[in-house]
C-alpha cells in the first residue's frame, strides 16, 4: 500500500495524474453544529408523548413514573430537612455563655443528648482566668457544636477557694468526664490556645485536628542540653 502511494505521489508530481482533492478543514463552528445535532437527536428519543397521544397502558406507566419521582423527591427532601435540623442543632452555640447557680441544672445537667459542656469557674483579677476566658471565646466559635460556659466561682459554688482557680469542668450528656483544677493543671499564664484545644480534644469535648501535645518537650530540651554539655566536656578533655 505504501509503495502504491509513493508511486502515485511521483505521478502527481510529474503531472501525469491529477492531485489529491484537499480535505475540508473542520472549523469550530462545525464542531458546535455537530454537538448541537447530537443533542437534538438524543433528546428526540427521550421526548414524552402528549397525554392525548398515549394509549391507556402508556398513560398508566407515565403516571406511575411521576408518582415514583414525587415519592423519591419527598424522601430526599425529608432527609435533607433532617440533616439540616441536626446540623443546626449541633452548631447552635458558638459563644461563651455566662451562667449562675440557678442556671446550672438546665445548662449542664440537661444540656441534651450528645452535647459536650465546658464550664469555666473564674474570678475577676486573676490573670490565668482572664487568659482562659480569651482562649475559650475563640474555641467556642471554632467548635460551635460544644457548649462553652463560664461562671464566677462564688456565684456558682459558694466559698469556692481562689487557689483552685481557674477551674474547668467538662461534661458529656450531663455527666462530668474531666476536671482541671488550679493554675498548675492549666499551665498558668503560659497556656497557649493550641495547648488548651489539645487538652479538650484529648477528653473528646472538641473535634480537634491537633494530634500531639503542643507543649514544649521539657525532657527533650534537658536531654539536648545535657548532651551538649557532655560533648563540650569531651572536647575539653581532648584539648587537655
Amino acid at each position: 500500500m505504501s509503495e502504491d502511494t509513493e508511486w502515485n505521489d511521483i505521478l502527481r508530481a510529474k503531472g501525469i495524474i491529477p492531485p489529491k482533492p484537499k480535505e475540508k478543514e473542520v472549523t469550530e463552528e462545525d464542531l458546535v453544529q455537530l454537538v448541537e445535532t447530537t443533542i437534538q437527536q438524543k433528546s428526540k428519543g427521550n421526548e414524552k408523548k402528549a397525554p392525548e397521544e398515549m394509549t391507556m397502558e402508556e398513560l398508566e406507566e407515565a403516571l406511575e413514573e411521576d408518582e415514583e419521582s414525587e415519592r423519591a423527591f419527598l424522601a430526599y427532601r425529608a432527609q435533607r430537612v433532617a440533616e439540616l435540623k441536626e446540623l443546626t442543632q449541633r452548631n447552635k452555640f458558638g459563644e461563651v455563655k455566662e451562667i449562675s447557680a440557678v442556671d446550672y441544672v438546665d445548662e449542664v445537667n440537661k444540656a441534651g443528648e450528645g452535647i459536650w459542656v465546658i464550664l469555666h469557674l473564674y474570678r475577676q483579677g486573676i490573670p490565668e482566668c482572664a487568659l482562659i476566658n480569651q482562649h475559650l471565646a475563640v474555641l467556642a466559635q471554632k467548635f460551635p457544636e460544644t457548649k462553652f460556659l463560664k461562671s464566677i466561682a462564688s456565684t456558682c459554688i459558694p466559698n469556692y477557694p481562689d487557689k483552685n482557680l481557674p477551674t474547668l469542668f467538662i461534661y458529656f450528656e450531663g455527666q462530668m468526664k474531666k476536671k482541671f483544677i488550679g493554675p498548675d493543671q492549666l499551665h498558668g499564664t503560659k497556656l497557649t490556645i493550641d495547648e488548651l484545644e489539645w487538652m479538650l480534644g484529648k477528653v473528646g469535648a472538641v473535634k480537634t485536628e491537633i494530634e500531639e501535645d503542643p507543649r514544649p518537650k521539657i525532657k527533650d530540651a534537658l536531654s539536648q542540653a545535657l548532651g551538649a554539655n557532655l560533648q563540650g566536656a569531651s572536647s575539653d578533655e581532648d584539648d587537655w
